[in-house]
């Protein structure tokens, strides 16, 4: 039984993140259908969605840095940085949430990674920027004034922006739990750490199908 203290967030499920997209993540279509099915379900009170929205010049796009190659690793402000291809651009059809998913019980659309000079994997809080700490997006607050303690995490990258809202979340006090069959990651590769990650932060794994009932 879901409590009604939990909420649901799904991360950037966007086309530029799926099979033929930008910047594809492994199987990244194939959790569709079970996202949209658990929201048909309308079985959590609040829903979160976020949307990676980069303007077309992001520090964090290989393009903004000659000579390097997509996926390099360079550092910026202090803390390592990857490379991405260009993706999510604001307004463009990569960037929309995904057609296929029906999104009409959501609570809040959190649009991330808007400031053109820092990265923004979580829906909690932004990457290190020039003043050198992690900006709040001000979505533990609005959870929090909803009554929300515990939630529940979905969607893509799993290794990722995934990965970095659900350690936030725990950091910030909420039980948190990451759908493991509802996310996949850049490359399987990153299976192995992503759970050792959340094992360290006490983060539970579960699938969707725990949420029946």
């Amino acid at each position: 039984m879901i409590s009604p203290q939990a909420a649901l967030i799904v991360v950037d499920m966007q086309p530029d993140f799926m099979p033929g997209g930008a910047l594809a993540c492994h199987q990244g279509d194939a959790i569709v259908p079970g996202i949209d099915a658990l929201l048909r379900r309308q079985a959590f009170r609040h829903v979160v969605a976020t949307q990676d929205w980069h303007p077309r010049e992001h520090a964090s796009f290989v393009d903004a840095h000659p000579g390097q190659a997509p996926f390099a690793q360079i550092q910026l402000y202090g803390q390592p940085q990857t490379l991405w291809p260009a993706h999510c651009v604001q307004g463009t059809p990569g960037a929309a949430l995904h057609p296929a998913i029906d999104w009409s019980p959501l609570d809040l659309i959190l649009r991330k990674g808007s400031d053109a000079r820092v990265d923004s994997y979580s829906g909690f809080r932004e990457n290190v920027g020039p003043h050198g700490h992690r900006p709040d997006t001000g979505l533990a607050g609005w959870l929090r004034g909803r009554g929300v303690d515990e939630v529940f995490v979905c969607g893509l990258a799993r290794d990722v922006c995934v990965l970095w809202t659900a350690q936030d979340a725990a950091a910030l006090g909420f039980r948190t739990h990451l759908l493991w069959d509802l996310s996949r990651p850049v490359t399987p590769a990153g299976d192995a750490p992503t759970r050792a990650a959340l094992d360290a932060r006490g983060i539970g794994i579960v699938d969707s199908v725990a949420l029946a009932g």
